[in-house]
């Protein structure tokens, strides 16, 4: 009966409070949810049923609170194996530079299954390779028990989003993977409805023959007495007879316009638990401390709906305002006045382009969206968005001065944080590293905090391609996190250091800074295969494949050592070893990793085989120096010589990245067959 997990707005001492406010319910709350029971029983039993099953409702309805305080209490711990709720995207400070080529969505995801598992490994990993390596569970009868596993907020997987989309087939596959190995695994895709259409092209591959849906919808008006008047259970107070009734009632009545000097009111059968969250929520803080049953007098005075949604759009806006529109909040009601509401006073609905709505950036759109302030939809193929709900539309409307200060709508670091890792998960940057120095500025002694947010203005700064701007914040979270005595986190911090030195083209640096990393970290094999990577660079391939070995020989299934072991070997001429290697790491995602299985092919005198795939990696080599070199040995061992001295010529004045010193004279070779 809460809204969906949302920029955060709770407070320390929140849990102690019967209503959880504007956050979801947690699994630990589930004493606290009521209202939801059949639902509850619904999803429990098609989770289990099928292989997918996906739910769907819109923004702010209470999927992530049922499936974390109503599914979850239901399924039977010795016949299920239940993995955490995962996520697509993905806040975590750990420094992103200290990783190695992933894809975004599945480390999320991994990080989300496994959050106490060491990043670099998991960024190493497909999700089928994940979940075959986790102990295998059997139930009393010597039966494997079923793997559930949750996707929750998958809208996140199809936003309009450049810098996600080369991911998301490559996702899906993954997904689609797991499940075909594991006739026991069953998957839940917790969804916005807007966004459902975006998932049903893939639900045919991903849920075969089995394949459920389940919406979720508004609180009718039974569940939302039952809602409000259960989490007050053990708490000492109760409602009077009819008055948790008079407050749903109140909600269910909207004002819709008016007619003949008349204000209309009608009667919206069923209420939204967001809502019945901020009014609850703000009569449990008014109520006064001697009260034990609350009276219908109480709830007319405390639980009044149209003040309490006021506030709450008061609040929501000056923090969108104050993030995305320059402090305006005049501004920003004059928009949502002008083009969310009809002459008539209704709810208006407005077509959203590619960047713009009604002249508004659709980043301020989306901010307004996860405040539970107007929500999308798509109809005809086409995004429109609209008012949540027809409450809001007096609070734009009146012209009352802004009820909540600026101060008061954002106030602990942790919330500029939570607000910072949103704008990062929508690609908005600038607003991200705004945010998280705003969350510094008010982060005061707490040094483990600080160290958290300056790793993630590194995350920033390298996803900005700051590489220095990053390596100084790294370096700066590293301090704090070694004065807390946090050694794997140094660890991590300097890898991630090692790896943009050489992304700047410092391979040496790298390497310095990487052995400093494994000084504090000295199992973690993935930043001994980043340190092969840097030796190779350096000019070391025979040290890079030294490392590698052993690499390998303590665990001999690491994806990146394999792939980095295999482009090393094609490029010293092993081509068989190369092979081995490479065939382990199936399918080959990287341009660098099909330009060496090319390579290793074209020396095996497997020619046609080789001119395919680098035909296919040759669009994708852009300013990449090894790519284009391996790509010109192929055109080469072809026998066009024209064109493997193009190539060499491209390879030899390539910047991202440059020809190592061994291959820099393997490209002058080449240039010289002219």
């Amino acid at each position: 009966m809460t809204p969906d997990a949302s920029p955060g707005h709770d407070r320390p001492g929140a849990d102690s409070r019967p209503y959880v406010g504007l956050r979801a319910f947690r699994r630990e709350d589930g004493s606290k949810f009521f209202g939801r029971d059949r639902e509850a029983c619904e999803v429990s039993d098609l989770w289990q049923a099928g292989r997918l099953t996906v739910l769907y409702g819109p923004s702010g309805v209470g999927k992530t609170s049922l499936i974390q305080a109503g599914v979850l209490p239901l399924l039977d711990a010795g016949r299920t194996d239940v993995l955490p709720i995962g996520r697509v995207s993905h806040g975590s400070p750990f420094p992103s530079a200290a990783l190695s080529r992933h894809n975004p969505h599945v480390f999320a995801l991994l990080s989300s299954w496994a959050p106490l598992e060491t990043p670099t490994r998991l960024a190493g990993l497909t999700i089928r390779e994940f979940l075959s390596r986790r102990p295998p569970r059997q139930d009393p009868y010597g039966d494997p028990v079923l793997t559930l596993a949750a996707i929750d907020q998958a809208e996140e997987l199809f936003g309009d989003f450049a810098h996600r989309q080369p991911y998301r087939e490559w996702f899906i596959g993954q997904l689609v993977e797991a499940l075909d190995d594991d006739p026991n695994l069953r998957l839940l895709v917790s969804i916005r409805e807007d966004h459902l259409a975006s998932i049903l092209p893939h639900e045919p591959k991903l849920a075969g023959m089995a394949r459920n849906r389940f919406s979720l919808t508004a609180l009718d008006t039974a569940a939302a007495v039952r809602a409000t008047e259960g989490p007050l259970e053990g708490t000492g107070r109760s409602f009077a007879p009819g008055a948790a009734r008079g407050l749903v009632d109140d909600l269910r009545m909207i004002r819709v316009g008016r007619a003949l000097g008349e204000e209309v009111v009608a009667d919206a059968k069923a209420v939204e638990p967001v809502q019945l969250q901020v009014v609850c929520s703000a009569m449990w803080r008014s109520l006064p401390e001697d009260v034990r049953v609350i009276s219908s007098d109480h709830v007319r005075r405390f639980a009044n709906a149209d003040r309490s949604l006021t506030d709450f759009f008061e609040r929501m806006i000056a923090e969108v305002a104050r993030d995305h529109f320059g402090d305006d909040v005049a501004g920003l009601r004059s928009w949502l006045r002008r083009c969310l509401i009809t002459e008539l006073g209704t709810r208006e609905v407005v077509y959203q382009g590619e960047t713009v709505t009604a002249g508004m950036p659709n980043a301020v759109v989306r901010a307004l969206v996860d405040r539970h302030i107007l929500r999308e939809d798509i109809k005809a193929g086409t995004r429109w968005c609209e008012l949540s709900h027809e409450r809001l539309i007096q609070p734009i409307l009146q012209n009352d001065h802004v009820v909540v200060t600026r101060a008061e709508s954002r106030s602990l670091p942790e919330d500029y944080l939570r607000a910072a890792e949103l704008s990062f998960r929508d690609g908005e940057f600038a607003l991200a590293a705004k945010q998280a120095e705003e969350a510094l500025a008010r982060s005061g002694g707490n040094t483990r905090l600080r160290a958290e947010i300056e790793s993630f203005l590194g995350n920033v700064a390298h996803r900005r391609e700051d590489f220095e701007k990053a390596v100084s914040h790294y370096r700066a979270a590293a301090v704090h996190f070694e004065t807390l005595g946090a050694t794997s986190a140094v660890g991590g911090l300097l890898a991630g250091i090692g790896r943009l030195r050489l992304a700047q083209g410092r391979p040496s640096a790298a390497v310095r800074e990487l052995y400093s990393a494994i000084g504090r970290v000295p199992d973690d094999l993935n930043i001994q295969t980043e340190l092969a990577w840097a030796l190779w660079y350096d000019g070391h391939p025979d040290a890079a494949r030294d490392v590698l070995n052993d690499v390998l020989g303590r665990e001999g299934n690491i994806a990146e050592a394999l792939r980095a072991r295999g482009e090393i070997l094609a490029g010293l001429g092993r081509a068989e070893a190369a092979l081995r290697d490479l065939d382990r790491v199936r399918p080959l995602q990287w341009p660098s990793t099909r330009a060496a299985h090319a390579l290793a092919l074209a020396l095996l005198g497997r020619l046609p085989e080789a001119a395919r795939e680098i035909g296919a990696v040759s669009a994708e080599a852009g300013d990449h120096g090894p790519v284009l070199l391996y790509a010109a040995r192929v055109e080469e061992l072809a026998g066009d010589t024209a064109a493997a001295v193009a190539l060499a010529r491209r390879a030899g004045a390539a910047r991202a990245p440059a020809l190592p010193a061994h291959l820099a004279a393997e490209a002058q070779r080449l240039i010289r067959l002219v």
